[in-house]
């Protein structure tokens, strides 16, 4: 099968495969000011640069999205200084109230009543969270978070976390503080955004370690993360990929990305590691980890193909 060449060859693709859509669970939707500020970032992106492929308003990228097929997607807002998540965690619960495909996410940051406004977005039915510790240029072991883990954990709700040292190396990145959380909250869902980049051996021995520890796909193995940052994904962990094949989640990174979505999917498919891992990837393994989450949403979520349940 053809690998899809523009977006709109993706929904053919993705039906080729058997599959209803796509779950996506690396998404950013925020507040308008917030996302011109993110844009803004990355329009100081040195050489190579970063452009926005997707610099439309929030009905413009919904619609993108619908039409690329996209079954379920969070909103991924994240917090980098105190007094910002639960006022993110407000917006993104209307966000996903008025959007039916959305999964409602939230966000924490280490700062004194975390756990008490984490546990409220789980009360209001948040279904992924996001933390950033690049950003952030927090420590996930900061005590603080210790209930916070043992809450999500508890739950079993994904956190989608970047953690890896790429595109720069931040204060507490790398796989070691990762490593320290989950050897205290084995039983913790982590989604390590960006395959763990540029530490991708590392943080996939974490996965393997750990039953409920997957990595997203979000630019990995595309030409700007390969070629223009010189990221390459090891081609000696290919091998490992298939041989554990439902540990890899779909991430995109979507809109903030300097490259069409279709790419991201196209990347995947030249890996050559076969329909079944492709399925899996594209939507089985996402579905199955929403779907594995104790806040009694576990009803609503995407299903699998052939899934009649």
């Amino acid at each position: 099968m053809q690998a899809p060449a523009t977006d709109a060859d993706v929904p053919g693709f993705v039906s080729g495969l058997g599959l209803p859509g796509l779950v996506d669970l690396h998404v950013h939707f925020m507040p308008d000011a917030v996302l011109r500020k993110v844009w803004a970032f990355f329009d100081r992106v040195p050489a190579p640069g970063w452009p926005i492929t997707y610099r439309e308003d929030q009905d413009a990228r919904l619609a993108r999205l619908r039409a690329l097929g996209v079954l379920a997607f969070p909103g991924l807002n994240y917090a980098h200084k105190p007094g910002m998540a639960a006022w993110l965690n407000d917006w993104s619960a209307g966000f996903a109230a008025a959007v039916p495909d959305a999964l409602h996410s939230a966000t924490f940051f280490p700062e004194p009543g975390v756990d008490a406004y984490v546990a409220r977005a789980l009360e209001r039915g948040a279904r992924v969270f996001k933390a950033h510790v690049q950003v952030g240029g927090y420590d996930p072991r900061d005590p603080l978070l210790r209930p916070v883990w043992r809450r999500l954990a508890a739950a079993r709700v994904p956190v989608v976390i970047h953690a890896g040292s790429g595109p720069q190396p931040g204060a507490h990145t790398g796989p070691a503080p990762i490593a320290e959380v989950l050897a205290a909250r084995p039983d913790l869902a982590l989604v390590v955004a960006h395959m763990g980049a540029p530490e991708y051996a590392e943080f996939w021995d974490l996965a393997v370690r750990h039953e409920h520890v997957h990595l997203d796909t979000t630019m990995a193995f595309t030409d700007y993360m390969e070629r223009d940052l010189r990221t390459p994904f090891p081609r000696g962990l290919l091998d490992r990929l298939a041989a554990e094949p439902g540990r890899v989640v779909l991430g995109s990174d979507f809109p903030n990305i300097p490259h069409p979505y279709a790419h991201q999917i196209a990347a995947l498919a030249r890996l050559g590691l076969g329909a079944a891992w492709l399925r899996g990837v594209l939507h089985d393994n996402g579905a199955r980890l929403l779907g594995e989450a104790r806040d009694g949403t576990a009803q609503d979520r995407p299903r699998a193909a052939g899934d009649r349940s």
